[in-house]
């Protein structure tokens, strides 16, 4: 058999083989990709973020245990820092959520972000689509948590949750130009540290103008997630958060903005390949530096110089 059919079998290995050709972009992807998302679109996707330290692995782990209790298959996305000696993920999320490793139905992956400055991987949509192509209803996706750059989450996910703790206070003004902007749900986690009280009164005070935008109204949930406080309702506001997005008034419209950015992200994906395999050669690339430091050029009439260059291939 191969890969691909052990696959649509349900083989949990060849689920990790196929994931490990997606993140090295290997050449038969092209034949492969297209074949997942055949079989891929019933998977809910949610998407966790939120500064260091504010317990994101925590709350991924009690949720998926709650997924878990009702039957259904967890995916689960860590997205991990890069090692600076291989290049891999440092796995520290994975080794955080050893617990639910007793879950047959429950699927770990850590992800290296390889440079990534938008706090997931490259590659993760194309991930949690092969595991959506495998059959886990639910997949969870954990930014590697380097705060207003991981704004890509949203494009990925179906379900953003922020997750904050009561000593970010003093970041709000900095937070709300970025995560505060792409979240579905906001989660005040550690909430029996002082302060709780007051970020989710300055959170909601600067959601107000958004709330009067939509229907949705941009929940605020308390969680003591070590201690298993709140989780629940969490999770009932994500349920919330579906159904006002798959049943709800604008139903459509959310559909056809979520191929739009899919779209556009495996788009921009194969573009920026196809310029670093194909244009932007070992050789090509040093040639262009030097004319840059020599002062003959610039990196802005290179750059047009290859899209020009593609223009009239394309002719």
């Amino acid at each position: 058999m191969s890969i691909l059919e052990k696959f649509l079998a349900g083989d949990r290995l060849a689920l990790a083989k196929i994931i490990s050709h997606i993140e090295d972009r290997g050449p038969e992807l092209p034949h492969l990709l297209p074949r997942l998302y055949e079989k891929a679109g019933q998977a809910y996707r949610v998407g966790l973020t939120g500064p260091p330290g504010a317990g994101k692995s925590t709350l991924v782990d009690k949720l998926a245990e709650k997924y878990a209790a009702e039957s259904k298959s967890i995916g689960i996305i860590a997205v991990d820092p890069s090692s600076p000696f291989t290049g891999g993920a440092l796995l520290g999320d994975r080794i955080r959520m050893q617990n639910l490793t007793r879950f047959k139905q429950i699927f770990i992956r850590s992800m290296a972000t390889r440079g990534s400055a938008g706090g997931l991987a490259a590659s993760s949509g194309d991930v949690a689509m092969a595991m959506d192509a495998f059959g886990m209803s639910m997949i969870l996706i954990e930014t590697v948590g380097v705060g207003q750059v991981e704004l890509d989450i949203v494009d990925s996910c179906d379900t953003t949750v922020v997750i904050l703790v009561p000593e970010s206070g003093d970041s709000i003004q900095a937070l709300k130009a970025g995560l505060m902007e792409i979240a579905d749900i906001f989660v005040i986690n550690k909430a029996d540290r002082p302060g709780a009280e007051y970020i989710a009164s300055e959170i909601s005070m600067i959601l107000d103008a958004k709330r009067k935008r939509t229907d949705w109204l941009y929940p605020i949930v308390t969680t003591q997630a070590v201690n298993d406080i709140g989780v629940d309702i969490l999770k009932e506001k994500i349920a919330l958060h579906r159904q006002y997005l798959t049943a709800g008034p604008n139903a459509s419209d959310n559909r056809r903005r979520r191929v739009e950015k899919e779209l556009m992200r495996v788009f921009n994906l194969e573009l920026k390949d196809y310029i670093e395999k194909q244009i932007l050669t070992d050789k090509t690339l040093n040639y262009y530096i030097d004319e840059i430091l020599s002062g003959a050029s610039n990196p802005y009439e290179i750059s047009e110089a290859i899209l020009n260059s593609l223009d009239r291939n394309k002719r």
